[in-house]
Formats: C-alpha cells, sequence, structure tokens
C-alpha cells in the first residue's frame, strides 16, 4: 500500500517523475528486499522455540535479529547513499528520468535502517503468533505516510522528493512503536536486550541462504525492469504501474505464506507433523482460491486502473493487456508464495537458494526474447509481464512442488 500510495500521487506529477520513481523503487526494493531474511529467519527460528516451549528463548532469538537488522541497515544506508548516482544510472534511461531517480532514491536510503528494524521486530511478532500488533503498526504507518506525502508533495510543493521524505519519518515512525512493543515481550520473559555474538552468528549464517533465495528473486525483477527501460519511458511507468500491482497482490496472497511460516515452525518444534501438513493442505486451498478471486478482479478493471495512477495517455493506453496477463497469472501466484513460506518455516532455506538459481536461469533467455524480439507499446510490455509471471514463477512453482511433496524438509524439534 506504501508503494500504491506513492504510485498514484506521484504518476499525477508526470511521466518523467513517475518513470524516476520506477527506477529508485527498483533498486531500493532490491536492497530492502534483499533483507528480507531478516524477517523470515526470525519468524520460523522464534516459533521452533515457542513450540518446544521456550518463550524466553524466543524471544532473545528475536532481539538478536534486531541488532542484526540495525547494522546491516547503516552500512546499506551509507553504502547506497553514495552509490546512489551509479546504480540509477547503470539502467541506461533518459537523463531526466535518471535525474528523478537519484533525488529519490538518495534520500530514501536514509529510511533502510529503519525498515530493515521493522522486517526484524515484524519476524518476532509472527514468531510469537502475534499478527495483530504489525496489522496495526503497518496500517498507521500508511495512514501516516499518505498524509506527509501529500502534504510534502502537493502542500510544500517539493514533488518526488517530498514523497521519500514522507515516506522516511513514516518507517522511522514505526520503528519507534516496535521498540516499546519488543522491549515489553523482553521484559516480561526477562529476555536479555543484549545481543549475543553466538545468535548473530546463526542468524547471518540461517539468512545467508535466504539472501542468496532473495537475490534470484530480485535479480529477476531487475533484469525485467531493465528489458522496460529499453521499450522507452512510457513503457518504464506503465511496467512501474503493472510491478507495484504485482507486489500488491503478491503481499496479499504472501500474507497466506507468512501464517505457514510461523504455524509450519511452531508445528515443527513441536514435534507435530500432521498439524504441519494440515496447514500446508489449507493455506494451499486459501491460496489458489485467493489467487482465482483476485485475478479476476484485476482483469475486470484492467481497462480502467491506470487512470487511478497517472494521467499520461500515453502510459494508461499500454496497460490493460499487461494488467489481464497479470490477472492470468495470479492463482499460479498464490501456489508459489504459499509453498515458498512453508519450506522457509520448515529452515529448508539451502533448496530455495539453490532452486533460486534455477529459476532465474529460466527467466534469463525469456527475457532475452522479449529485449530482441518483442515490439514497443502494449504488445512488447504484455510479452515482458508474460516472460516473469508464467516464465519466472512458472519456473518457481516447479521446484517448490517438487520439494513439497517430499519429506525431507520435515524436521522435528528444536
Amino acid at each position: 500500500m506504501f508503494l500504491l500510495a506513492d504510485s498514484a500521487m506521484v504518476g499525477h506529477l508526470g511521466a518523467v517523475p513517475l518513470a524516476g520513481l520506477g527506477l529508485a523503487s527498483a533498486v531500493l526494493q532490491t536492497i530492502i528486499g534483499l533483507m528480507v531474511f531478516l524477517a523470515y529467519s526470525t519468524t520460523p527460528a522464534v516459533a521452533r522455540w515457542l513450540g518446544v516451549g521456550d518463550r524466553r528463548r524466543a524471544v532473545s532469538v528475536g532481539v538478536d535479529g534486531l541488532w542484526l537488522a540495525l547494522g546491516l541497515g547503516i552500512v546499506l544506508a551509507a553504502a547506497g547513499w553514495f552509490a546512489t548516482p551509479a546504480l540509477v544510472g547503470a539502467f541506461g534511461a533518459e537523463p531526466e528520468v535518471t535525474r528523478a531517480a537519484a533525488d529519490y532514491l538518495g534520500l530514501s536510503m536514509f529510511g533502510v535502517p529503519a525498515m530493515l528494524l521493522v522486517f526484524a521486530a515484524t519476524g518476532l511478532l509472527r514468531g510469537l503468533q502475534d499478527t495483530r500488533t504489525p496489522l496495526w503498526v503497518a496500517g498507521l504507518g500508511f495512514l501516516v505516510n499518505i498524509l506527509l506525502n501529500l502534504w510534502f508533495i502537493y502542500g510544500l510543493g517539493l514533488g518526488l522528493v517530498g514523497s521519500a521524505l514522507g515516506t522516511v519519518l513514516a518507517q522511522w515512525g514505526m520503528v519507534a512503536v516496535y521498540m516499546v512493543v519488543v522491549v515489553r515481550h523482553a521484559r516480561r520473559e526477562r529476555a536479555p536486550l543484549r545481543p549475543h555474538r553466538a545468535g548473530l552468528v546463526r542468524g547471518a549464517t540461517s539468512g545467508g541462504w535466504l539472501f542468496l533465495r532473495t537475490a534470484s528473486l530480485r535479480a529477476a525483477m531487475l533484469l525485467a525492469v531493465f528489458v522496460a527501460t529499453s521499450l522507452g519511458s512510457p513503457e518504464l511507468a506503465a511496467f512501474q504501474i503493472a510491478m507495484t500491482l504485482f507486489a500488491t497482490l503478491a503481499f496479499a496472497l504472501d500474507a497466506l505464506a507468512i501464517a505457514a511460516q510461523a504455524l509450519v515452525g511452531r508445528g515443527l518444534g513441536a514435534g507435530d507433523e500432521q498439524q504441519v501438513r494440515q496447514v500446508l493442505r489449507r493455506c494451499l486451498e486459501w491460496g489458489i482460491g485467493g489467487g482465482v478471486l483476485l485475478g479476476l478482479a484485476l482483469v475486470a478493471v484492467s481497462g480502467v486502473l491506470g487512470g487511478v495512477f497517472t494521467g499520461a495517455a500515453e502510459v494508461t493506453a499500454l496497460l490493460p493487456p499487461t494488467l489481464i496477463v497479470l490477472g492470468l497469472s495470479v492463482p499460479l501466484g498464490g501456489l508459489v508464495f504459499v509453498l515458498d513460506g512453508v519450506l522457509i518455516g520448515a529452515g529448508d532455506a539451502r533448496y530455495l537458494a539453490l532452486t533460486g538459481l534455477v529459476n532465474l536461469a529460466a527467466f534469463v533467455p525469456l527475457a532475452g526474447l522479449v529485449l530482441l524480439w518483442a515490439p514497443s507499446g502494449a504488445a512488447g510490455l504484455a510479452w515482458l509481464m508474460a516472460a516473469f509471471v508464467f516464465g519466472f514463477l512458472g519456473a518457481r512453482a516447479v521446484t517448490l512442488s517438487l520439494r513439497a511433496r517430499g519429506t525431507r524438509w520435515v524436521h522435528l524439534g528444536a
């Protein structure tokens, strides 16, 4: 919803700011997305100790994740700020688009530590089977972000930079709320707030495989953005809207994957394989069924949805075929996201990392074909989306399904 709000407000500034947001978002989401292991490794680790019955150890594991997030966030923010010109320049976009992207990305780097702390804190609470608190924090953060962005973008006339500033402030506000909640949990369970070297090492080691898994996902998305950039600025702006919608649908269905992470981790810790299998089956039912409903809804509004994000006719005219292709792929995404969450919850990160490279290798030639032979305009954009959602997600569906059908990912106990 943060991305949807930013895209909608920036889109009405024109095609160039929206295209700049597309480039900057691709880089920023890659940096932050690569660190999602801070949540994805923390959730099952905390949940498994909760299943064992050791709540103090569960909270302590989560606190170690927060310290790891803070250290990584500071390093990445500093490095990213200095590297911003080179990062956005690597896409080869038009000069005015590149300048807009650099302005947005440079300021957004100050919010990177905040987002990583949000990841880790969210992972801790999810592991404790608390999904209500993250909902409240995210919801309030979203509302504050909208109000700040409206004020900065239009009220103060800061444009694209105002969008970045409002988002950064909202992110740090979310961190402040999470720290209060985490400290309360630590005091209740008498868990230490200081970091433990062994815990940091374990978190970094287990997160390393998930980092590689996420790197393959982000590489596929960056490759898709690179191909969209070669099609032209209107195509890049339209692709930004389409990928923002993809991310929104993915996160909606990913709620089931998060539930699977927490419930599978707790079930395995408690030694209850039957419960784990029930979670897998029920989450798949909801994931595929929900994907059908969401996909049909997107197809139904594909002809008018572009106008919500931008008034640029050259951008909205490109979107309908691409959104139809995206809508048809949503049930497949539901399958992929659920199976991914189950295997993350089981701690099967090594398999996810290695097969992630296989999935990326399957997508690269498809993206290359679009780059070489797809026409510009709506047709080329639709072919690019088809290559991503059916080629890349299709490969993920195959590798994940093969693993989930077996038993090698089922490890009971602490």
